[in-house]
């Protein structure tokens, strides 16, 4: 077989393949189905986001409702759904807690790493934890601890290292990671296999506080998340 007709065969297979793979996916799309939130959502009448909400007082933490920015909103897809509450302890520890619910378009889910640097925070520390929850039935969350820093200037231009700390998951209907690239995996499994696309939701909790003190701050966002999350989030079912 000459040159010439290896590359025409090998051409005409590249273009199968393309084919064949632009059909499949237009027909997941075309059939697909959107999956059901592994959070207490309720739908919006006339519009294509849901109705979701963190709870008002959790342990000895009140909270205040944060209405959602409005770089936010036009940033990110329009079937977007959002909850934010910002906790206040006693002593003043002060907590923002973050959920963004994906419609059909899944990009609503984005890279936690993407905008923290963004916003001047350095992430100087990654770990992966569980944290119990209490319920029927108990189970382990798995979530990512991020320790970050940053620095401000005063009015007086003294600078100001504060530390912080960005915890945080996803979840979908029986299914929970503090993986995004799982998220990627099982979106991809559930359309091919089920025709499904899944609903996940990005929770996060985020704090700040004078350098040195971040095992005492996670103990006590530790303490808020396992009050809050029963609250908010279904169980999985085994």
């Amino acid at each position: 077989m000459s040159a010439s007709a290896k590359k025409i065969i090998l051409f005409c297979a590249t273009l199968a393949v393309i084919g064949g793979t632009a059909f499949a996916l237009s027909q997941i799309k075309s059939n697909r189905r959107l999956g059901h939130p592994g959070i207490k959502a309720t739908p919006v009448p006339g519009s294509p986001t849901m109705q979701i909400s963190l709870p008002e007082n959790v342990a000895d933490f009140t909270s205040s409702n944060m209405p959602t920015s409005q770089t936010v909103l036009d940033y990110l897809p329009k079937d977007t759904s959002y909850a934010q509450r910002l906790y206040t302890a006693p002593d003043g520890l002060q907590v923002m807690a973050n959920m963004i619910l994906m419609g059909d378009d899944r990009t609503s889910i984005h890279r936690p790493d993407y905008c923290l640097p963004g916003q001047g925070w350095q992430i100087t520390d990654q770990t992966a934890v569980k944290i119990p929850i209490a319920g029927k039935p108990t189970y382990e969350l798995p979530v990512q601890k991020w320790t970050i820093n940053n620095t401000y200037t005063t009015p007086e231009g003294q600078k100001v290292r504060v530390a912080g700390l960005y915890v945080f998951w996803f979840v979908a209907e029986n299914n929970e990671t503090d993986d995004y690239g799982t998220i990627q995996k099982s979106i991809l499994f559930h359309l091919l296999r089920h025709g499904v696309l899944e609903r996940w939701a990005y929770v996060s909790y985020f704090t700040y506080f004078p350098p040195g003190q971040e095992d005492a701050a996670f103990a006590r966002v530790k303490n808020l998340i396992a009050g809050s999350v029963p609250e908010f989030q279904l169980p999985p079912v085994k």
